[in-house]
């Protein structure tokens, strides 16, 4: 699997085989953005049209495009889990807010 990103949304990438074309779908909103190609500069043209199209339905329709995240993240972890996070957010100097934040960057960077 592969991913794309444009205007702050990322997409999943795929190869159809059957079809012989790459397939992609914007990920992180429930709306269905998806678009295909047979290269891959044309892929990369086709999603930014397919979201270029969502973003002016939204628009002419008067509602927000749903983003693909919003910056808060509600958990639910084990309390010594959390005792331990927050203890090593102190021992760094930090808020749990921002030790969380390079802990998820570094995690969801590898």
């Amino acid at each position: 699997m592969s991913s794309m990103s444009y205007k702050g949304y990322s997409a999943r990438i795929d190869y159809d085989a059957r079809d012989d074309i790459f397939v992609g779908r914007v990920l992180g909103v429930r709306d269905i953005i998806s678009f295909h190609a047979s290269s891959v500069s044309a892929l990369h043209e086709a999603f930014r049209a397919a979201l270029d199209d969502y973003l002016s339905d939204c628009e002419e329709r008067g509602v927000a495009p749903e983003k693909p995240a919003s910056g808060k993240v509600m958990l639910r972890i084990r309390p010594e889990v959390h005792a331990a996070a927050s203890i090593a957010a102190q021992s760094a100097g930090k808020s749990l807010n921002q030790w969380a934040d390079e802990v998820f960057e570094r995690a969801a960077r590898a």
